[in-house]
């Protein structure tokens, strides 16, 4: 006999969301998550193409997080379409193929572009967020972050280490901002599938290795990254703040993200 699972429902009109990396992916699944939530969305990508098949009420911004002109950007023009800014979801991320690699064969310019989205993107985007967040007296800072960030495998040089300092920046700004009516908390997924898992299949082994990894024994939903998202940023959150959610299928306490030797 099947028992019930029990629900949650959440009333988001009037909030404002800007999602950074919101076309594809877990992105685009907490933009979805929230627009249909009730609340106004803001979705910023470099993919503007994607981004045409956005559902109705959600709001596109071309931009790439590693410049900062278009991190101010972004949250200028939710500002003044929104009237304000509630919730920064920091996604935008990058592991191409390419990064898959020992830190000895890094290249100068894929290690840059690496910290410049993953690390410094996050910053800007926080920086020019917290700015209306502190006229507000309000606001909530969200960072997807990455189970590769508490756990390592071979040849993810750049990628686990930046993550590692995502989980950080969470605690530092959370402390920094927790008496100024501002939370910041962080989401660390597991394997999800996504476009850019799909990408990178083969150099993890393949779908059921990387399945197999997670005590679950299956790979993520983006859709259940954006519900922690959407619990995390609630009021039902209100005493948490500088820390982390796993959204991992155990992974974490398994300890097991690398193949054995």
């Amino acid at each position: 006999m099947t028992r019930p699972n029990g629900s949650v429902s959440y009333n988001n009109q009037g909030r404002v969301i800007l999602v950074t990396g919101g076309a594809n992916g877990i992105g685009r699944a907490i933009c979805e998550g929230w627009v249909s939530t009730g609340a106004s969305v803001v979705c910023m990508d470099v993919d503007d193409t994607a981004a045409e098949s956005l559902p109705e009420g959600i709001d596109f911004v071309k931009g790439d997080t590693s410049v900062d002109e278009d991190c101010q950007n972004a949250v200028s023009f939710a500002v003044e379409l929104h009237g304000g800014l509630d919730v920064l979801v920091n996604n935008a991320a990058i592991q191409p193929k390419q990064s898959y690699i020992p830190m000895h064969e890094y290249s100068r310019e894929l290690w840059e572009r690496m910290v410049g989205v993953n690390f410094t993107g996050y910053a800007m985007m926080a920086k020019f967020a917290l700015k209306v967040m502190l006229s507000q007296s309000s606001g909530v800072v969200c960072n997807i972050v990455s189970a590769q960030g508490k756990r390592t495998a071979r040849e993810v040089a750049a990628y686990g280490p930046i993550k590692a300092a995502n989980l950080l920046q969470t605690q530092q700004w959370g402390v920094e901002y927790a008496r100024q009516g501002i939370r910041v908390v962080s989401v660390s997924p597991g394997a999800i599938m996504t476009p850019m898992i799909r990408a990178t299949l083969d150099e993890q082994g393949g779908a059921d290795q990387l399945a197999n990894r997670h005590p679950l024994g299956r790979i993520g939903e983006p859709s259940e990254v954006a519900a922690a998202t959407l619990w995390l940023c609630s009021s039902a959150a209100s005493f948490v703040t500088a820390t982390d959610l796993a959204v991992d299928g155990g992974i974490d306490a398994l300890a097991a993200f690398a193949d054995p030797y």
